[in-house]
This record gives C-alpha cells, sequence and structure tokens, in this order.
C-alpha cells in the first residue's frame, strides 16, 4: 500500500477551509430550512460559489479555475457539507462529474470552450449515466445514439440526475454499440437548448432537497459529432474513473454531514440539564459522543489517502471505494445518534439534526450504493 501522506495542513488548505467557512455561515445556514420546505434550488448562490472559486475547485487556473488538488476540495465540500448536505451535494456533483469528465477526457478545444463557463458557474453542469431500469447495471442502459452524417441523434431518458433541469451543460453515457457491451457506451456533451433535450419528472426526495433532482428527456436529440469525449465505445470506462473520484466527493460529503451532526450534538449535550448536571456527564452520552468522534476521524483518515492517491495519479479504486463506503455510513450513524442525544427536539425542525439525519441516507445510496462498493472494494483485494 503506497501511504504518503502529509498530515500538515498547507497555507491553501487553512485559506480554503476558512473562506468556505466564512462563506456558509454568512450565506447558506439561515436559509437551510427554507430551501429544505421549498425544494428550492438557489441558483444565485452557485453563482456566488463560482465567483470565489469553488465551483471549479480542482479545475487548472488556464481554463479559469482555482487549481487546487483533491485535499483542498475535500475540504471545500465538508465544510459545505457541515452546514447544508443540499449545497454540498450539488457543489460535489458539478465539480467531480460533469467538470471532472470534462476535464479529465476532452481534447483542448473542448476543455478550452467549457471548462471555463463551469469553473466560474456561469453554466451549472449535470452528469447523465443512471436510467429508471439499469441503475447499477449501467451497461443495459437503453439510451441511444446514432451517428447521421455530422450529427448524434440521441433517443431515451437519464433518472436522478443533479441540475437535471437547471443544468446548462449535461455529460451523457449513452449506448453507441450492443447492450452489456463495455464498449458499447459513449460520452457525449448537451447543452441545454440544443432542441430535443428536455427535462422530465423532478423527484420529491426525503433529504438533499435543495440539490435539483430530475429526469432528462432526449427525443430525437441532434447534437454535433464533435461534442464526443474521446472516441466512440470509451464512455464506459471514462465514467468508471469519473466515479472513482466521485467516490471521494460523496465521502467528503459524508464526512461533512457526519461533523455537522456530531458538532451539534456535542454543543446540545452539554447545554442540556437533566438530574441537575449535563448530559454529557452520562456515560450513555459520553461513549456516543466517542464512538463518533473516533469513526469521524477513521473516516476522515480513508478520505485523505484516496485524496492523497488521486492527487499523485495513482490507482485508488479501492482506496476510493472504502473511503465512499465507511464514510457514508459513518454519516448515517452519526446522524442517528446526533437525534437520539438531542431527544425529542432532534426529531422536530427546530434543530439541525432532523436534516443531517434525512440528508445522511443519500450518502449511502448515490453514486454506488454501499453494496456495490463492498463489490468494488472485494474485486480489488482479490485481483
Amino acid at each position: 500500500m503506497d501511504i504518503g501522506i502529509s498530515f500538515n495542513e498547507t497555507e491553501n488548505r487553512a485559506m480554503v477551509k476558512s473562506m468556505v467557512r466564512d462563506f456558509a455561515e454568512k450565506n447558506i445556514r439561515k436559509h437551510v430550512m427554507e430551501w429544505d420546505e421549498a425544494q428550492h434550488f438557489p441558483l444565485d448562490l452557485f453563482k456566488e460559489l463560482g465567483q470565489i472559486g469553488l465551483m471549479g475547485v480542482l479545475v487548472p487556473e488556464e481554463y479559469g479555475g482555482s487549481g487546487f488538488g483533491y485535499q483542498e476540495y475535500v475540504d471545500a465540500i465538508v465544510e459545505v457539507a457541515k452546514v447544508c448536505g443540499s449545497i454540498g451535494l450539488s457543489v460535489a456533483a458539478h465539480n467531480s462529474l460533469c467538470t471532472g469528465h470534462i476535464m479529465a477526457f476532452g481534447n483542448e478545444e473542448q476543455k478550452t470552450k467549457w471548462l471555463p463557463k463551469l469553473a466560474t458557474a456561469e453554466w451549472i453542469g449535470a452528469w447523465g449515466l443512471t436510467e429508471a431500469n439499469t441503475g447499477s447495471d449501467a451497461l443495459r442502459m437503453r439510451t441511444t445514439a446514432v451517428l447521421d452524417g455530422e450529427e448524434y441523434v440521441i433517443n431515451g431518458s437519464k433518472n436522478w440526475i443533479t441540475h437535471g433541469k437547471t443544468g446548462d451543460i449535461a455529460v451523457v453515457m449513452v449506448r453507441t454499440g450492443e447492450t452489456g457491451s463495455s464498449k458499447g457506451i459513449s460520452a457525449i456533451v448537451v447543452e441545454r437548448g440544443t432542441p430535443g433535450f428536455s427535462a422530465g419528472k423532478k423527484e420529491n426526495k426525503l433529504g438533499m432537497r435543495a440539490s435539483e433532482t430530475t429526469e432528462m428527456i432526449f427525443e430525437n436529440c441532434r447534437v454535433p459529432k464533435e461534442n464526443l469525449l474521446g472516441i466512440e465505445g470509451e464512455g464506459f470506462k471514462q465514467a468508471m474513473k469519473v466515479l472513482d473520484g466521485g467516490r471521494i466527493s460523496i465521502a467528503a460529503l459524508s464526512l461533512g454531514i457526519a461533523k455537522g451532526a456530531y458538532e451539534a450534538a456535542l454543543a446540545y449535550s452539554k447545554e442540556r440539564q437533566q438530574f441537575g448536571q449535563s448530559i454529557s456527564s452520562f456515560q450513555a452520552i459520553s461513549f456516543k459522543l466517542a464512538d463518533m468522534a473516533t469513526e469521524i476521524d477513521a473516516a476522515e483518515l480513508l478520505i485523505r489517502q484516496a485524496a492523497d492517491l488521486k492527487n499523485r495519479h495513482l490507482p485508488m479504486t479501492k482506496e476510493s471505494a472504502m473511503a465512499k463506503y465507511f464514510a457514508s455510513e459513518v454519516a448515517v450513524k452519526c446522524a442517528t445518534e446526533a437525534v437520539q442525544i438531542f431527544g425529542g427536539y432532534g426529531y422536530t425542525k427546530d434543530f439541525p439534526v432532523e436534516k443531517f439525519y434525512r440528508d445522511s441516507k443519500l450518502c449511502t445510496i448515490g453514486e454506488g450504493t454501499s453494496e456495490i462498493q463492498k463489490i468494488v472494494i472485494a474485486r480489488e483485494i482479490l485481483k
């Protein structure tokens, strides 16, 4: 195992954490429940996030991005998610999926055309892999792209797409070959406004309600063939590599939610009085907090290891899957225990842990369920 992580916080990391923490406190916290209740996707907020460099954290400066690495990216997602998981999810999806795919597999002309708009949030990005009847079985996707002269004609639909309605640009995985073949999938960029490209149903979700999740529909949607990323038939391979990085994103999102729930529970346990003393003095509560703190630290170590390998362009499929699997389960545990520590108050919308509880569950499902992560980990360790 190649572990060369430095645990010293760099000047860049300290700056990013401070900047994002201040932004979240000033611009996000007061709106969290309002946006959640209304399922409102605060587009203006993301434009502001683009202005301070958070929508292009990993994009090189030459394309208008911040030019940071994965450790700074993890810090940014964690600090946002500690306040609101929904906003953290949308920042993560924009950065690691749509933007990350174009950055990794686009040619120079494509990167020059699209990355500056994505990095500044002039455009919001979406990424389409999942379909209603495929889920984890992506090789059986039904959305097709047929080359007709100088254009691909796309037909089909994608489900559970973050920014599927509001997004200005989407990287879409389509079938260009045989069903079930890993070489039968290609990745094509589709811009909003292209005839035949529309949004479908918006999902009414348990949590992450301020992060837009909708269907994308393609009906004889004609796209220039120069919008193909890489070469035809490489889309599935590309998507799997993008998801390696995406797992770090969801792990960081999970860590932020876990930390937010833990910090709220810790503070409450010191303030809440029962039997003449704070409830934190009771072993039943202090042991819960001890478990939460330990698992949060363990999750962060796994995430930092995966981020370090990603920064050094080393294989990290196993490490990112471990980080995503463990951190997402920790998020659910910590949020659940936080509600328990708050007692009846934790079951109300007047306190933040109720929302952490609802938001956390998505982390064990999105971008590969916990069960899929176990499959990935098992394959890697059994090679």
